[in-house]
Parts: structure tokens; sequence; C-alpha cells
């Protein structure tokens, strides 16, 4: 069997690897999408809340209240907080997935990139039986010719 049929099976393992690899940075990808949605959610939450809050003030607002608005806003803020971590923590994860799938393509186009020069020096072996038998025929023929 050929060099280059006997690497095929190498290369389907690494084209499944790459697959696999871009799967899973397509799924890391999409939690740090979700993760970045949440967090301008929340961000557009407490601004509309800090709108009301300002809106609501026109006239007098007792103590209570005003205390109760800025510990929820307070709440919001490390919720925020924690949200923004979550999504820094995604967007790492999704960076690694990212690495991890370029290699895995590098590897799948190395691998393409031998097999078609493996492929290309068989050609060449091959043409040169083909030449070596065609010259020893026409020598062949020469000789009988010759008699």
């Amino acid at each position: 069997m050929l060099r280059s049929r006997r690497l095929e099976v190498v290369l389907s393992l690494e084209e499944r690897k790459e697959q696999e690899a871009l799967e899973r940075m397509g799924e890391a990808r999409k939690l740090a999408e979700q993760q970045r949605e949440q967090v301008q959610n929340l961000n557009r939450y407490q601004q509309e809340y800090r709108d009301q809050i300002r809106n609501s003030q026109q006239g007098i607002v007792q103590v209570s209240r005003l205390q109760a608005w800025q510990a929820f806003i307070a709440q919001l803020d490390q919720v925020i907080r924690q949200q923004q971590t979550q999504l820094e923590q995604a967007e790492k994860v999704f960076e690694a997935r990212k690495k991890e799938w370029q290699h895995a393509w590098e590897r799948r186009r190395g691998m393409e990139k031998y097999i078609e020069t493996c492929r290309q020096q068989e050609q060449r072996e091959q043409d040169l039986r083909e030449q070596k038998l065609s010259d020893e025929a026409a020598g062949r023929a020469f000789n009988q010719r010759r008699r």
C-alpha cells in the first residue's frame, strides 16, 4: 500500500480532532456571547432603574425609600460584577478553545501537505519506473532490429 494511502487514516483522525475542537470553540463562543448579553441586560436594567428613581424624585422622598433604592442598586452592582467575572472567564475559555482549534487546524493542514508531498514523490517514482521500462523495451527492440 502506498504511503500516501496509509497516511489518509491519520488525516481522517486529524480532521475529526479539528471538527471536535471547532465544536468546542463554538460552544465556548456561544457561552461567552450569552454572558456578554447578560451583562448588557443587567447594565440596561440598572440604568432604567436609576432613571426611574430620578423621575420619581420630583417631590419629597422618604429616607427609607431612598435607602431601599440605594441598597437595590448596590445589589445590582454586585450582580453585574459577578456576571462580568463570569464573562471574563467565558472569554478566557473561548480563547483557549480557539487556540486548540487553530492547533488542530494546523496539524490537519500539515498532514494534508505531507500527504500531497508523498503523492508527488510516489508519482515521480512511478514515472521513473515507467520511463525505465520504456527505455528497456526500446533497447530490446533496438537490439532485435540490429540482429
